[in-house]
């Protein structure tokens, strides 16, 4: 019979880490006397990230006896303590391959339902001591598990735990981990999966997500589309050579460049919403400048063209406009993105702001080469018909579109910006208004511009009745920071490191987004702890290769890995957490 060894609580705290802080609740304790367990926590615990832990399919952590000993010997400690794993309930028995996903549980009063594995991040690492831990919990499937509450009342040490009913499937909790985090992912073992009612909503989507990309034989691009989105592989690796085949202004200030193959030959087809990498040498700049522009062409067609915005103080649109001329080659890399249009049936939303035009306009090339069935509307916001790029080319293109409909919107209009024909609304699109326009909540919404126009457009969109999950964003520049549970303070600019490693520097890590190349140094440990060093943006979770939070496109160069992540990225990316440069590189961060 197995027992309840221990209930352990705790708050969230802060605790010092690699010079910051981390807000964490993974400091449990064990409590003695009964404990009420209810349907988001037990009382008196916490968790300090709700987006990863917590809530009611996470309301309670379950750890084993067994796992301890296991651990004890591995790593050779003897100092653990009940609620070290950040475990709610440590248990003799309830094997993490002998207890199933659908199992329910009674223990004291309360009656408990197994949700799903336990999702591993850097905290356990950091609460044992052990960086690598998050790997080891995945490799040695170990991960222990979450339990939702189905009947609240009172649990505490000493309590049988009476198996009450058996999950559908009967899949255990190491095989639904190994399934997600580790090589192989059969289909079969996919669909047995998301046929058991009670696995988590997120781990639903993540094997549905495999689940697809087996149905559509994507598989052979490498990663894993259950933990992250990731860009098929690159036509080609580095950096090729174009040739300017023309030049084309679009309003007052963007202009578009057309790049053919030097050969004559067609280039690889683009995908609707991919961006191309740019590497430009000013004579004025110590290292190459690198940029990414979205492609505005008509993907399939045997060129590419991007658009380009000349910033007042832009070293890279100013080079291109005043320096670059027909017949001039390029360094380019090939088209990337995971901003893609979905292959589907359902209404499409472009909406974008200013030179933000440019992947959706992609999108609409490809709507209108097949011509569509589908209702596509096309949202712009401009300053005035002066600064308003691809006027026509957009009503010639929803004109071959049998439900097709335009809404522009003109900030400053100029005395001869006519309303009700060159544009809809005077002044900027508001919550109000898009929800005015009822706008279908099964559609598929794609938008790019200023950060400040996809938030209020994100949130007007969610306001009008369309879920998050439809939403789709592009950003121009460096993408948000996901660092879970790290007290963080105003943001700083991308810089070269305050204090590099001694000794001899090794190659180039250029930060294509953040416009920052640096010379690499052991002493940093992982490109990830640079990117860190320099306040580039970036993205992680577990910090030993298994989460792939941290996975980036890989423009150009090779990585190392140390360790070797439990599954590799895709093609043509890298999984920065864990990965150091041998040759120069350059990274789309």
């Amino acid at each position: 019979m197995a027992a309840l060894v221990a209930v352990n609580v705790g708050m969230p705290k802060d605790v010092p880490w690699h010079g910051r802080t981390t807000r964490t609740g993974i400091w449990k304790s064990p409590v003695a006397g009964p404990v009420m367990a209810r349907r988001l926590n037990l009382d008196g615990d916490g968790q300090g990230d709700l987006a990863g832990h917590g809530g009611e399919q996470r309301a309670v952590l379950v750890y084993q006896l067994s796992s301890y000993r296991h651990w004890q010997e591995y790593l050779g400690r003897d100092d653990f303590t009940y609620g070290q794993f950040g475990e709610n309930l440590t248990v003799d028995g309830l094997a993490d391959d002998e207890v199933c996903i659908g199992d329910r549980y009674g223990i004291g009063g309360a009656v408990f339902e197994v949700t799903q594995p336990r999702v591993t991040c850097y905290r356990v690492g950091l609460r044992l001591g052990e960086p690598q831990m998050a790997a080891l919990l995945v490799s040695h499937r170990r991960p222990g598990f979450y339990m939702r509450v189905l009947t609240e009342g009172p649990v505490r040490a000493g309590d049988e735990i009476v198996k009450i009913s058996s999950g559908p499937e009967e899949m255990t909790v190491a095989e639904i981990d190994a399934l997600l985090y580790l090589p192989g992912h059969a289909r079969p073992q996919l669909e047995r999966a998301l046929r058991i009612p009670a696995l988590s909503p997120g781990w639903q989507t993540s094997l549905r997500a495999l689940l697809d990309d087996a149905d559509h034989g994507s598989g052979a691009a490498g990663g894993n589309r259950g933990l992250t989105t990731s860009s098929p592989p690159p036509a080609w690796p580095g950096f090729r050579r174009l040739e300017v085949a023309g030049i084309e202004p679009e309003s007052a200030s963007i202009f578009s460049l057309t790049l053919a193959a030097v050969d004559g030959e067609p280039l690889p087809a683009a995908l609707p919403g991919q961006f191309l990498t740019i590497r430009l040498r000013p004579d004025a700049q110590p290292s190459p400048v690198i940029r990414n522009y979205s492609l505005s062409g008509r993907p399939g067609a045997e060129t590419y063209r991007i658009s380009i915005k000349q910033e007042p103080h832009g070293v890279a649109g100013t080079y291109l406009r005043q320096h670059v001329k027909t017949g001039d080659v390029l360094d380019v890399a090939a088209p990337r993105g995971t901003f893609l249009l979905a292959d589907a049936d359902t209404p499409v939303l472009l909406l974008s702001a200013g030179v933000g035009a440019t992947p959706v306009l992609a999108m609409l090339h490809a709507l209108a080469a097949e011509r569509s069935q589908r209702a596509v509307w096309w949202l712009h916001a401009a300053r005035d018909g002066e600064n308003h790029p691809f006027a026509d080319e957009v009503r010639t293109l929803l004109s071959q579109l049998p439900a097709g409909r335009s809404f522009l919107a003109y900030s400053r209009p100029s005395g001869a910006d006519r309303p009700g024909v060159d544009y809809t609304v005077s002044g900027r699109f508001s919550p109000e208004w898009i929800r005015g326009l009822e706008p279908p909540r099964d559609a598929d919404a794609y938008l790019c511009g200023p950060s400040a126009f996809m938030r209020d457009m994100t949130g007007a969109l969610e306001a009008a009745g369309l879920p998050s999950s439809r939403i789709h964003t592009e950003v121009f520049g460096a993408t948000s920071a996901l660092t879970p549970g790290v007290v963080t303070g105003s943001a700083r600019a991308p810089h070269q490191p305050a204090a590099p490693p001694g000794g001899r520097p090794g190659p180039s890590v250029a930060f294509a987004r953040s416009g920052l190349t640096v010379p690499w140094h052991p002493g940093y440990g992982t490109l990830l702890e640079l990117a860190e060093a320099c306040d580039v943006p970036v993205r992680w979770s577990c910090r030993t290769g298994t989460c792939h939070t941290c996975e980036t496109a890989l423009l150009s160069g090779r990585v190392e890995y140390a360790p070797q992540p439990l599954e590799p990225p895709a093609g043509g990316s890298a999984l920065i957490c864990c990965s150091t440069p041998p040759a120069d590189v350059v990274l789309d961060m």
